[in-house]
């Protein structure tokens, strides 16, 4: 499955936000305050025509949890079919990935390290090994990480540096190496910085 593997720092620089969370993306928007490209420096980011700002969160969330155009639009079109507001079941489907518990759990540092812990088969769910990043955690779902993972330098550093605390609706256990869904989260526990509301006006076009 393809996935965006190009320069993260120019993807920020277009979106104004910190899409992977990394260093270098905060050194390259500070050094660089406005958006790539040979005109970048002549724009102007308050000047931007409704769809522009309806695009670019659509941009935000999709690069933001690691999906492609075409994942996208599908998971909206099952957030549009459940019962509730559409914007905030997408959040919450977004929420409920398999890579985005291990990110949230704070064994990895980004979402695409945590998609990789994901597919190399160091994660467990509810006591059997799951390697699919866009697996849906339900409610009472018991997600470790294996005996191998415990022992890996990188995962021990990444709890103790990031010091990430799991959401409201994760209860964590095992010294932190074990999270459990407590129950599905809400928007106000979703701190990604997406406008919901400008991708459904995007898609109901």
């Amino acid at each position: 499955m393809s996935r965006y593997t190009g320069p993260k720092a120019r993807v920020s620089r277009r979106l104004n936000t910190n899409i992977w969370g990394t260093n270098g993306e905060n050194i390259a928007m500070e050094k660089r305050p406005y958006p790539p490209g040979d005109h970048g420096r002549t724009r102007r980011r308050g000047n931007v025509s409704e769809y522009l700002l309806q695009l670019q969160e659509k941009q935000k969330a999709r690069f933001t949890y690691g999906f492609t155009e075409r994942q996208f639009r599908n998971l909206y079109a099952e957030a549009n079919r459940r019962q509730g507001v559409t914007g905030e079941n997408l959040l919450r489907f977004c929420e409920q990935r398999l890579d985005n518990v291990v990110y949230r759990a704070g064994w990895a540092a980004t979402r695409p390290q945590a998609r990789q812990f994901t597919t190399h088969g160091h994660i467990e769910v509810n006591g059997k090994r799951v390697n699919i990043p866009s697996y849906r955690v339900r409610k009472g779902d018991v997600i470790r990480l294996d005996e191998k993972a415990r022992k890996m330098g990188v995962i021990a550093w990444n709890m103790e540096h990031y010091g990430r605390t799991p959401p409201p609706w994760m209860d964590s256990a095992d010294g932190g190496q074990e999270v459990t869904v407590r129950e599905l989260p809400l928007r106000e526990h979703i701190d990604v910085p997406v406008k919901e509301h400008l991708i459904v006006e995007l898609y109901s076009k």
